[in-house]
């Protein structure tokens, strides 16, 4: 079948048009925040990766980057060094001045929310898979991420229809010093409710541990996350610098778990349904074990 001349020109006009889309998307990226740099990976875009900050750990690959720093205290000049077109990260990320300066260098700055919740998740999805050219590796990513969340809160119905939620603590801290203690309005909080928990502080965000934040309360589950130590050494250190903890009845009856505390940060990542799977087993030992 020939075509005609002004089909063969239609076809050649496409094509043009679909390549110079393609060129205009950015290709050296900058990612400040865990869990976005793990879904730029997901999104399959971590060869267009040329610098991340110092909780975007996983996949391991990406620690082998050059790193920009925590989050929070970007350095200008250590990113521009990097040359990139494109900086992504959360309201988390900064400081403005240091933004400003990058924005005013020509880079584009991309901000998505750290809210942890589905709708967040799914904006922020959307919003990659635009700047990355793959928008349906997005809506699968979201499908899959959705419907594990779902066969979650199934099983934690039933677990909880013959099991009171147990009373959760849980600490942030570095080294095994005074940790913080996560509250409502939290990525933890939100961690802890869905794995089926009670977050037992009822302050909003993380509040300093003391003797006194613990009086009254009896938690049955210690969750702790430390960002220096991990592991026996972790686990030692909290009891050590903490003391008063192991007159917790979670303590006394080995109901401490670690959490990776890289999941806190930058909002819902990819790995959260799987944690929660681990937790859930903790927090209702005597349910079976609920699928991955």
């Amino acid at each position: 079948m020939r075509l005609s001349t002004s089909a063969i020109a239609l076809v050649a006009s496409l094509l043009v048009n679909h390549g110079a889309q393609a060129s205009e998307l950015p290709q050296r990226w900058v990612s400040a925040g865990g869990a976005l740099s793990e879904w730029v990976t997901a999104l399959g875009g971590e060869s267009k990766l040329v610098g991340v900050d110092t909780t975007s750990q996983h996949p391991q690959s990406l620690t082998a980057l050059p790193s920009i720093g925590y989050q929070r205290q970007l350095s200008a000049e250590g990113i521009l060094s990097l040359r990139p077109q494109v900086l992504v990260g959360t309201e988390e990320m900064g400081p403005p001045p240091v933004l400003a300066q990058i924005r005013g260098a020509g880079v584009q700055v991309e901000m998505f929310s750290a809210e942890p919740d589905l709708a967040t998740l799914e904006g922020n999805l959307q919003h990659l898979g635009k700047l990355l050219g793959n928008e349906a590796k997005a809506d699968e990513l979201f499908a899959g991420y959705e419907q594990a969340l779902k066969q979650q809160k199934r099983w934690v119905t039933q677990a909880q229809a013959t099991q009171k939620a147990p009373g959760v603590l849980l600490l942030l801290g570095h080294a095994g010093g005074k940790p913080l203690i996560a509250g409502k309005d939290t990525a933890a909080d939100w961690l802890l409710q869905q794995a089926g928990g009670h977050n037992l502080a009822t302050h909003t965000g993380y509040k300093p541990f003391s003797v006194e934040s613990l009086a009254g309360l009896s938690p049955d589950v210690l969750v702790f996350a430390d960002r220096a130590l991990t592991g026996d050494a972790a686990r030692a250190a909290l009891f050590k610098e903490n003391p008063i903890l192991a007159a917790t009845p979670a303590a006394k009856n080995g109901r401490v778990f670690e959490l990776d505390p890289t999941l806190l940060v930058g909002g819902l990542g990819p790995r959260l349904p799987q944690s929660l799977v681990k937790l859930s087993a903790g927090f209702y030992p005597s349910q079976a074990k609920p699928a991955p």
